[in-house]
């Protein structure tokens, strides 16, 4: 528990708040770095069967895990196993967010240690995560984190050319125990 906001398992029933979460910091973060029709397009109720879905996957495939105080998710950072290694990573750090509130405590590096450790229980043994290349507090975070740089390359997201930065860690016991986490078994 970090001031009283506890790390814990996403269950189904937090898709909305997940994917509620995602898109304000989304619109916060990326603001001026992705189209704002794009952001303002994003909505709860289609991003929610989503999650639903990701949620209800087995644990070996995806970890999800949410960031809960007394007003409820305040952040979730989640994972899973890629069938097809990527700069020489078989695991991805699909998302990490926190309510701008809660940033800088320390939850952000705990959720992402979380994640590290459930795919290294499943065999992990080196994870990818992605950063618009114009957000410097992503990149600044994952560096913070000890992740390596290994590709910036262009992509298009809702018809906007953007360029994404890939952060890899090959040291998963590492990130773990950087985080202050335990590693799962």
């Amino acid at each position: 528990m970090i001031g009283g906001i506890t790390i814990r398992r996403a269950r189904t029933g937090d898709a909305e708040a997940i994917a509620r979460t995602r898109i304000d910091g989304w619109r916060q973060s990326y603001k001026g770095l992705v189209p704002q029709a794009s952001l303002d397009a994003m909505s709860v109720e289609a991003s929610a069967p989503l999650w639903q879905r990701v949620l209800a996957a087995p644990g070996d495939r995806a970890s999800v895990f949410v960031a809960e105080g007394d007003a409820g998710v305040v952040g979730f950072a989640a994972g899973n196993r890629l069938d097809e290694p990527r700069h020489g990573c078989d695991a991805e750090l699909t998302g990490i967010y926190l309510a701008r509130d809660v940033q800088r405590h320390g939850l952000g590096r705990r959720l992402v240690g979380t994640v590290a450790a459930e795919r290294a229980a499943h065999g992990a043994t080196g994870m990818i995560a992605w950063a618009l290349a114009g957000s410097a507090p992503a990149r600044r975070f994952f560096e913070a984190l000890g992740a390596e740089l290994v590709v910036e390359q262009p992509f298009e997201w809702d018809g906007a050319p953007l360029v994404e930065a890939g952060y890899r860690w090959l040291d998963l016991p590492s990130l773990v125990g950087l985080a202050g986490i335990k590693a799962l078994h």
